[in-house]
């Protein structure tokens, strides 16, 4: 014998975990896309394409 009915808690807690799950990934991209920035400089498009660019070194 199996209970089947869903108490109205699981319905909120389900919910509650969906929203903490999108922001988890909303910060996740946020701090990806923050971090592509600071490395390539700006010109992401560039490095998409896979443009290296020139680096000034010994």
């Amino acid at each position: 014998m199996s209970i089947s009915k869903q108490h109205d808690l699981h319905k909120r807690r389900f919910g509650r975990n969906v929203g903490v799950g999108l922001l988890l990934v909303s910060f996740i991209v946020i701090v990806f896309g923050m971090t592509m920035v600071k490395v390539t400089g700006g010109d992401i498009s560039g490095a998409l394409q896979g443009d290296r660019g020139e680096q000034d070194g010994g």
